[in-house]
């Protein structure tokens, strides 16, 4: 996927803005909507494996936006020389592609579908084309990728989907005077794509934000001719000032955020893509890349399924054609973790207690399965909903303490019974969960909500980056430092003396692993005094100390890798 016009590259998604999520009207009244039985098999699915590949793994930097611009109608302003670029298929050479290891590996991952980037947005084809020379058959490699992955998954009984770019940005003849012979070219591609290999599941167009000039009403009845049961994304239409949360057609079946957990929408399908790469490069990113730990990419996921959307989680596979072995270290990690808890997210609802602090719940039948991600205090708090609690269980082991009043239920857990990731209590009903709607989960409001904040330091001197993005209230605002800064801090002024015991640091981009050595501090008795002190930080930290009382906080970064970003820094009661 490449919203690159907003998330350009590697290094924007560490420092640049992330797009904001919208949520669905909120409505006391709706019940979840039910899907279309031809969507079944994918919303019950809930995860799939997205596969960005080609030519410019050789590299290891980002597919497609890594090329020079050749078309000044073209976002993409890469470092890669067009000639260089454009030439790389002539050394690729992936002998040890295997797609019924790949199948193999994507379903011991517990996923139920796949979706392979068969042509981006650089033109390059992993299949044997007549409408256009660019393609795998002209490599040293040969073979037929897209054939041999779909007769694999088929065999296997993987679900086959397409990613297809009907943006080209090598082709000269795009968005120029000559774009009609460019419109019958990409026409031809899709039809070999869509009529050669059987039936296909899942079709994954892409947007660049310029004018999506694609001949839409003749793309779409070519797709439903060749494919009648495919599933559509939305972003063939997306132009500007247009979002990939949008669904402007009706052909589209579902909206794609992108590098985020979507809002939770129980009335339209979604589907979230995300990385497995530490950088949140989508293509191979080299033996330096690494990954995200398995518990952040198990959390896309839970959050997901609670959300009431999917997970696309994306590997970039290495020139050689295999993935990575700590990409598919994690896919199997996610693969252990759905065998013994699967059950709380294929074929659930999510809801009806929205995502909160706490985590989120998902729903199947009369069970609701509470996936408790943090504890916030000894006791889950939850609001009432209109049914009973008949009898509980900690499907992660151990025991809850569930009780149910005209206010709400109660959960506590044993410390020593709370799980790292995830402690999941399911809630069975008198009822079926589903004719519940959908209830908002208050969160406490931190002290330091619109705090006067201060740094020592901000990104580019940028206000969208400024301290006080750290006390709006907003995951996706963020007090971000320049590059190469080893310490800083932010100073909140509370206003006046308050009592607080406990803090939360929500770090963006944990993964990236910046924050080695920091304290909490206090001015008091005319200096900084630390009241907590830590070393590396996940993505959120929930600190408990004794009380303390003061108006002046800090947190002082006193060793970091580089220049450290937090989204949210809280103090509560």
């Amino acid at each position: 996927p490449m919203n690159a016009f907003i998330l350009t590259c590697a290094a924007a998604l560490v420092l640049g803005p992330l797009e904001t999520g919208q949520a669905a009207p909120d409505s006391k009244d709706l019940l979840p909507r039910p899907y279309p039985e031809r969507l079944r098999w994918w919303t019950e699915g809930r995860f799939g494996i997205f596969i960005h590949w080609g030519p410019v793994s050789l590299k290891g930097t980002e597919i497609s936006w890594s090329r020079a611009n050749t078309n000044p109608k073209c976002p993409n302003k890469g470092p890669i020389p067009a000639e260089v670029y454009d030439n790389l298929y002539k050394q690729f050479n992936p002998v040890k592609f295997n797609a019924a290891q790949w199948v193999r590996l994507f379903q011991q991952a517990g996923a139920k579908y796949f979706v392979l980037t068969a042509k981006h947005c650089d033109g390059f084809l992993l299949w044997h084309s007549q409408a256009d020379d660019y393609n795998i058959a002209h490599s040293p490699f040969g073979r037929d990728i897209c054939a041999e992955l779909a007769e694999a998954a088929r065999a296997a009984g993987l679900r086959v989907g397409w990613y297809f770019s009907p943006m080209d940005w090598r082709d000269p003849d795009f968005r120029s005077e000559r774009h009609a012979r460019f419109l019958s070219r990409m026409q031809a591609e899709l039809r070999e794509l869509l009529s050669r290999y059987g039936r296909i599941d899942l079709l994954w167009f892409d947007w660049d934000g310029r004018e999506p000039l694609y001949d839409q009403a003749r793309t779409y009845a070519l797709v439903k001719e060749l494919q009648p049961h495919i599933l559509i994304n939305n972003r063939l239409d997306l132009g500007p000032g247009n979002n990939n949360r949008q669904i402007l057609s009706p052909h589209a079946d579902y909206y794609t955020p992108e590098q985020e957990v979507g809002a939770y929408d129980d009335q339209r399908p979604w589907e979230s893509c995300m990385t497995t790469s530490r950088r949140n490069q989508w293509a191979w990113g080299g033996p330096d890349d690494g990954v995200k730990s398995l518990d952040t990419c198990l959390a896309m996921l839970i959050r997901c399924a609670g959300g009431d959307g999917n997970l696309l989680l994306n590997v970039g596979p290495m020139p050689t054609g295999e993935i990575a072995p700590e990409q598919a270290g994690i896919l199997r990690g996610i693969g252990a973790w759905l065998d013994q808890y699967g059950q709380s997210i294929y074929g659930t609802r999510g809801g009806p207690f929205k995502p909160g602090d706490y985590g989120v719940s998902t729903r199947k039948a009369n069970t609701v399965f509470v996936h408790i991600l943090d504890w916030p205090d000894d006791v889950i708090r939850l609001p009432a909903i209109p049914a009973k609690v008949v009898r509980s269980r900690v499907l992660t082991g151990g025991k809850a303490e569930v009780q149910q009043t005209a206010d709400g239920i109660r959960i506590a857990v044993a410390e020593a019974d709370r799980r790292p990731v995830d402690t999941i209590v399911a809630l069975e009903l008198d009822r079926s969960a589903l004719e519940i709607p959908a209830v908002n989960v208050p969160s406490p409001v931190p002290l330091t909500l619109k705090a006067k904040a201060t740094a020592s330091n901000v990104y580019r001197n940028l206000p969208e980056y400024g301290p006080d993005k750290a006390v709006d209230g907003k995951l996706d605002t963020r007090w971000a430092t320049d590059a190469g800064v080893k310490a800083a801090w932010l100073e909140l002024d509370l206003g006046r003396e308050v009592t607080f015991r406990r803090a939360v640091l929500h770090q963006a981009y944990p993964e990236l692993n910046r924050v080695r050595q920091f304290a909490l501090e206090a001015w008091a008795d005319g200096q900084w005094q630390a009241f907590y002190r830590g070393q590396t930080l996940g993505a959120k930290l929930n600190a408990r100390f004794d009380p303390v009382t003061a108006r002046r906080v800090r947190l002082n970064i006193t060793e970091a890798t580089d220049g450290p970003t937090f989204w949210e820094v809280q103090l509560f009661p």
